[in-house]
């Protein structure tokens, strides 16, 4: 669960950044908010099972 949710939090960072930059032409192409919401889905569900476990 901890990696799940460093991902997210990896991700959020990266997506932020890429809100931020100088040169709007430099998109990126790594779909950092789809990232996001599975790696925060993947840390849900194992803690649920960790829970439930």
């Amino acid at each position: 669960m901890g990696a799940f949710v460093a991902v997210a939090a990896g991700s959020g960072l990266a997506d932020w950044r890429r809100t931020k930059r100088r040169d709007l032409d430099r998109v990126g192409w790594m779909p950092w908010t789809l990232i996001q919401v599975l790696a925060m889905l993947a840390a849900v569900v194992t803690a649920a099972l960790a829970i439930k476990g």
